[in-house]
C-alpha cells in the first residue's frame, strides 16, 4: 500500500510564501515524475508544476518565477515553494507521483491541502 500524504498548506497574505511538502511511503521500488496540481472553486484541476527522476522541471506559466518544485529522494519527498502568492493562487493542492511497486507502475495522488490567500 501507498500513500502520499501533503502538509504544509494554510492562509497567507498576498505577497507571502508557503511550503508544501508531499511524502510517499509504503513498499515503493522506485518513483518517476512528481507534481502539484491544484484545484481553486468552480475550475478544473490544473497542472502547477513536475519534476523528473533526475530532476528536469516544468511549471505552468501562472507560477514562473514565483513557485519552485524540488525532490529529495532519499525522503520520498516533492517540495513545492511557493512565494510572492496571489489570491488567484487560492486552492486545493494536490501532489501526484508515477510509483513503481511489486505489482506495477502506479499513478497515485494526495488527499490534498488548501491553500488560501486572502488579507
Amino acid at each position: 500500500q501507498v500513500q502520499l500524504v501533503e502538509s504544509g498548506g494554510g492562509l497567507v497574505q498576498p505577497g507571502g510564501s508557503l511550503r508544501l511538502s508531499c511524502a510517499a511511503s509504503g513498499s515503493i521500488f522506485r518513483i518517476d515524475d512528481m507534481g502539484w496540481y491544484r484545484q481553486a472553486p468552480g475550475k478544473q484541476r490544473e497542472s502547477v508544476a513536475a519534476i523528473t527522476g533526475i530532476g528536469n522541471t516544468n511549471y505552468a506559466d501562472s507560477v514562473k518565477g514565483r513557485f519552485t518544485i524540488s525532490r529529495d529522494n532519499v525522503k520520498n519527498t516533492v517540495y513545492l515553494q511557493m512565494n510572492s502568492l496571489m489570491p488567484e493562487d487560492t486552492a486545493v493542492y494536490y501532489c501526484n507521483a508515477y510509483i513503481t511497486t511489486i505489482t506495477g507502475r502506479w499513478h497515485y495522488w494526495g488527499q490534498g491541502t488548501q491553500v488560501t490567500v486572502s488579507s
